[in-house]
């Protein structure tokens, strides 16, 4: 290993970026990250997971929307709440994580490189220092890409950061649209559209797809989309959209979005919110032979290795699911796999959060999935409304969902919509993970009052419907 500089130079400081490093610095390798911005965390903390999540939680408290089914919908805690009141919250959040990245990098004695990294074959990747024209080329033994991904744009649509954006934008907006059109129904777009939802703002969703997020239990996505209704929010699915163009009239500056059905929809404000394109393109990968897809995405197998063996891709910059905890699971393994470490882990256990409001939760199959694969199954169902808790929280739309085999009691799925669906669903993981069937929940006992006991509920509505 001494014709190399580091055992593992990781480019990226990203969830999965920031997880590889670590676990490689665990197993006494020596360890570099690379990172071209100024700052650490990459999407996730700066622009992504931690901004819109925080601004999801300021925009709960200020907009008291957890009180409203027990006060009214015109209770709120402030009369005119401002981007600086949603904003403080936030910069207070990301700067805190940023330094627990930095000292768990440091403490892991992980070498923290500012610079671009760039290819020169699988095993030298050349540092770009970007505050003087300087470069060098280091080796390493394994790389892992981490970079991330980068908001996708129309090539046509005049983008400007103010009334026409991306969400890597939205935190730079100074003050809140009376009316939002959101382009793109996935989970960014259905988040934001939902937390704007909730301050009052009239939100119209464009998306050319009739069936929203289909990794997601139907019944669970019709339950959302009832409550955007309840919102005033208007949904149009099905409809693709053809051009987007700044106006300016009597009512001021607005934004004029023509779709190809020939309606045309004129919002103070749209965020642009297509999907995501892998931010590959400095790295110099062809020049390494490495494969990926149309949008930039990275080709891995079961290890996350590219198709260069010692060269790994994790994280979002792999696609789908995209979210932070599994890019620091692939992280991990990743870095485990480089050195030879064998690894335990569940792939299909893999929890899924939607911060919408409210926010969903899933983990194991769906019932379209159990549908197509020819399982027998039964299902089981919990409402907020019949648990005590959630008579004292006022939420009245929760929504628990156990999906349980037919014949073994084997639980398969645990679908959650309201409060709290996030941390609830880790219940019904652990089950699943130990092959635990749903009488476990009848036959244990759970605090009272705790939204937990949405699982006992559900189990018993799941075995009465067997008739036993």
């Amino acid at each position: 290993m001494t014709e190399y500089d580091y055992d593992l130079i990781v480019i990226g400081s990203g969830p999965a970026g920031q997880r590889a490093a670590i676990q490689a610095a665990k197993l006494n390798k020596r360890v570099a990250v690379i990172e071209r911005k100024t700052i650490l965390g990459g999407v996730c903390i700066n622009t992504g997971t931690i901004p819109s999540k925080t601004l999801r939680e300021a925009v709960m408290h200020f907009s008291g929307y957890r009180e409203h089914n027990l006060y009214g919908a015109s209770y709120i805690v402030k009369q005119n709440i401002t981007m600086a009141d949603l904003l403080f919250r936030t910069d207070h959040v990301i700067q805190h994580e940023l330094d627990i990245v930095r000292h768990q990098l440091q403490r892991n004695h992980v070498e923290l490189i500012s610079a671009e990294a760039e290819f020169v074959d699988a095993n030298t990747v050349r540092l770009k220092f970007m505050d003087t024209r300087g470069w060098r080329d280091v080796r390493a033994a394994n790389v892992v890409i981490a970079t991330g991904t980068s908001a996708t744009k129309g090539d046509r649509i005049p983008f400007d950061g103010k009334r026409i954006f991306i969400s890597d934008d939205l935190l730079q907006l100074d003050h809140l649209p009376r009316s939002l059109t959101v382009v793109g129904a996935g989970v960014i777009g259905l988040e934001y559209a939902s937390i704007f939802s909730a301050l009052g703002v009239r939100v119209t969703i464009i998306d050319k797809r009739r069936r929203l997020l289909p990794f997601v239990d139907e019944e669970i996505i019709d339950s959302l989309i009832y409550h955007l209704n309840q919102q005033r929010v208007i949904m149009r699915l099905g409809e693709e959209v053809e051009s987007i163009e700044p106006i300016t009239d009597e009512q001021g500056e607005r934004v004029k979005i023509n779709l190809v059905s020939g309606k045309q929809i004129i919002t103070e404000m749209a965020l642009y919110s297509i999907g995501r394109t892998g931010a590959t393109r400095t790295l110099n990968i062809d020049g390494v032979g490495l494969l990926t897809d149309e949008r930039g995405l990275l080709k891995v197998n079961e290890n996350f290795q590219t198709n260069v063996p010692n060269i790994y891709g994790v994280g979002d910059v792999i696609g789908f699911p995209s979210l932070a905890s599994t890019s620091m699971e692939q992280g991990r393994l990743a870095a485990c796999h480089a050195f030879g470490v064998k690894t335990n882990h569940t792939p299909e256990l893999f929890p899924y959060g939607i911060y919408t409001i409210p926010e969903i939760s899933t983990v194991g199959r769906n019932e379209e999935e159990l549908t197509e694969a020819g399982i027998p199954y039964e299902i089981g169902k919990a409402q907020y409304r019949e648990i005590a808790r959630g008579q004292i929280i006022g939420d009245q739309t929760g929504l628990l969902k156990l999906i349980f085999h037919l014949e073994t009691h084997e639980l398969l799925g645990v679908h959650i919509i309201g409060e709290g669906a996030s941390e609830l669903v880790h219940i019904g993981q652990a089950v699943m993970a130990f092959k635990g069937k749903v009488d476990y929940f009848i036959n244990n006992v759970f605090n009272y009052p705790t939204l937990a006991e949405c699982y006992k509920t559900a189990a018993f509505d799941g075995i009465n419907r067997l008739g036993i």
